[in-house]
């Protein structure tokens, strides 16, 4: 499905008149990303932007967070040639009910009827179907983590560490703006450079990871959130956990694609 929607981003089907379509809306803290499934729960369509408009799960900039969730939505429907009507959306689980609200009126306020929201964890499993493990989203501002027995997540969490951090370390250690940095990591040909600088970072993420999945018997731990991108850090999770580590081809896309799958028997047929 992760590969699919990287095809369907850079090439949207078209789809019929009356086509029931399902809309998942991740506001991430760095990025803000729709993603969007025919009946049969294939993408179809995918979009994204660099956005600075939560900081760990709240909304800060509420009314350039609706815009960028309108333009997004224009250009899906645009590509798609119908309207996009209802979504889902999901939440850092260490949230408060209120900053939960303010994510679902920004999707809201956009032009969405939203039919679901679940913690962005929870969601994630729906791509990957985990039936034991813990599930860990490294997003832009947090560190989401869920541990998940016989198909049942028993235990959730969520601390501020995440995609930003790493940022604003790259961003002191070589005096540079924070914006500049974040060009520099997320350019894959400067990793190699970078690397030594964000290791402790790594390090901070996984003895998160460690200190919440204790007591639990967790033998599998996966990694999604765009942060999970990094190359080798489920290595540095692994070692520092002492638990097997994995990751998806684009950890970035498995919770949009949750969410969107998560509209099923959530709209009215």
């Amino acid at each position: 499905m992760v590969r699919k929607l990287e095809e369907v981003i850079e090439k949207p089907l078209k789809q019929s008149p009356g086509t029931q379509l399902y809309t998942g809306v991740d506001l991430g803290t760095a990025y803000i990303v729709i993603v969007v499934l025919d009946s049969m729960l294939r993408p179809v369509a995918g979009a994204m932007q660099f956005a600075q408009v939560v900081r760990d799960g709240l909304v800060v900039e509420y009314m350039e967070a609706i815009k960028i969730v309108q333009n997004l939505k224009a250009l899906l429907e645009e590509q798609l040639g119908v309207e996009l009507s209802v979504a889902a959306t999901a939440f850092p689980p260490g949230v408060s009910i209120g900053d939960r609200q303010s994510i679902k009126y920004v999707v809201e306020a956009a032009g969405f009827e939203v039919v679901k929201m679940d913690d962005e964890p929870s969601v994630a499993n729906r791509v990957l179907g985990i039936t034991d493990g813990a599930i860990v989203d490294i997003g832009g501002g947090t560190t989401g983590i869920a541990i998940v027995k016989n198909g049942e997540v028993v235990y959730v969490a969520d601390e501020p560490t995440g995609g930003t951090h790493f940022t604003l370390v790259l961003a002191g250690a070589r005096r540079i703006p924070f914006t500049d940095a974040e060009a520099i990591k997320a350019d894959p040909r400067n990793y190699k450079e970078i690397q030594p600088l964000l290791i402790p970072v790594m390090e901070k993420v996984a003895a998160i990871i460690k200190r919440h999945i204790q007591g639990h018997k967790v033998r599998d731990i996966y990694l999604v959130g765009g942060t999970s991108c990094l190359p080798g850090i489920e290595t540095v999770v692994e070692k520092h956990t002492g638990v097997k580590t994995t990751k998806p081809s684009n950890p970035l896309l498995v919770t949009p694609l949750g969410i969107a799958m998560s509209c099923l028997n959530n709209v009215d047929q």
